[in-house]
């Protein structure tokens, strides 16, 4: 076992989940406001509209807010009618009202005319080109908390919104979930502070001999890994692999990253050097998830690199978060850390989370004809330290 009832004890201490002062029906279900947001995520998911308030004393009337991926005219014409008299916005990430020209840092609403089609609308949200350019205001504290929901719910950080009267809020109450946007901050924290393991077992591998796979689950009910290599001496610093789940790298062995091949190095390394973790992560095409990471691979091949694509659709280059990983290695019991990897930004970002980092170990893996340009993006717009690719440029 992998001290499995002291990580699952250090849940309960940590959580505080046996204190005098919580409730049980916190107990059970969590804070109401996590527990909105969660499922608010499922409703955005699912194409419905969810209703945007801000904190007690926000002078910002409620949003209702459609996700304006996957948006179809029936759609479109039942948000007007359920909002009307309301005009209608469209909320862009700063990073897509920038890629379709306008010169600002922030997100921004767009006003859309009564006339404009759902095609015109998802060319704003998502198309290289844009020829139908509407004025940019910038978006209200509420919007903006729109596009961080839209990206927590791994969509197009884009949305319709439209300001609800007191008896239209009042009239949608019993279907619409209702998000506070203030709860927005703590909901990473909280959905990492209620991971637990679930389960574990021993599996062997061709790369790394016999390995224990430690499955993780949080309030939510996602899932994350650890593969436990060897017999880590928790005394010292653990050398981790922090890997985000490449679908099409890990398993059907893509030529176009370095993922696969990165993973089975980390792999073979920590079982030559007696033991070690490989933290496997759900975040997709560094947190855009898989269906943004394949829009960014078409744009890829229309000639952007890998940043300008993640840009193009409204994404930061980065959009990942490290607190999960942070509380799995506290559950595991590695009080430091020796990193695998080539990214100092990752470094950076397990320390924001609180993790102790000793160093940093290169996990450089090959560059063929069909990675080449995404590894050199990599190393010359995002810092990856890339040996192989100095060598080239020496020659």
């Amino acid at each position: 076992m992998v001290e499995g009832s002291r990580a699952r004890t250090a849940v309960t201490m940590h959580n505080g989940s046996g204190g005098k002062n919580s409730s049980p029906i916190r107990l059970l279900f969590g804070s109401s406001e996590s527990i909105a947001i969660g499922r608010g995520l499922t409703e955005l998911r699912a194409g419905r509209p969810i209703v945007i308030v801000g904190a007690d004393g926000s002078r910002e009337a409620p949003l209702l807010a459609l996700p304006a991926e996957g948006l179809r005219a029936a759609s479109l014409g039942a948000f007007r009618d359920v909002v009307a008299p309301s005009r209608l916005r469209l909320v862009l990430s700063a990073s897509r009202a920038r890629a379709i020209g306008h010169a600002i840092r922030e997100p921004v609403h767009l006003e859309l005319p009564e006339e404009i089609e759902v095609n015109a609308i998802l060319s704003l949200v998502e198309a290289p080109v844009v020829t139908n350019r509407l004025r940019g205001t910038p978006a209200t504290a509420l919007e903006k908390d729109g596009v961080r929901l839209m990206k927590l719910a791994q969509l197009l950080p884009a949305l319709l919104v439209a300001e609800l009267s007191p008896e239209r809020l009042a009239g949608m109450s019993r279907l619409a979930v209702q998000v506070d946007a203030s709860a927005i901050d703590g909901f990473r924290t909280e959905s990492a502070l209620s991971l637990s393991i679930v389960s574990e077992a021993a599996i062997p591998l061709e790369a790394g001999g016999r390995a224990r796979f430690v499955v993780f689950r949080d309030g939510q009910g996602e899932t994350a890994t650890a593969v436990v290599v060897g017999k880590p001496d928790r005394s010292r610093p653990v050398p981790v692999r922090i890997h985000s789940a490449c679908l099409t790298g890990d398993v059907f062995g893509s030529r176009r990253c370095d993922c696969g091949e990165q993973l089975r190095l980390a792999l073979a390394r920590l079982a030559e050097i007696g033991g070690g973790i490989v933290l496997y992560l759900p975040q997709e095409g560094r947190g855009l998830g898989l269906a943004n990471k394949m829009r960014a691979y078409a744009l890829q091949d229309t000639g952007l690199d890998t940043i300008d694509a993640n840009t193009m659709l409204g994404f930061d280059d980065d959009e990942r978060d490290y607190g999960i990983a942070a509380r799995m290695l506290h559950l595991l019991a590695c009080r430091q850390v020796l990193l695998l990897t080539n990214n100092p930004a990752k470094l950076a970002g397990l320390a924001r989370a609180g993790v102790d980092l000793a160093g940093r170990v290169p996990l450089e893996a090959a560059i063929n004809t069909d990675n080449r340009r995404y590894m050199v993006a990599k190393a010359e717009r995002a810092g990856h330290q890339l040996e192989a690719l100095a060598a080239d440029g020496e020659d």
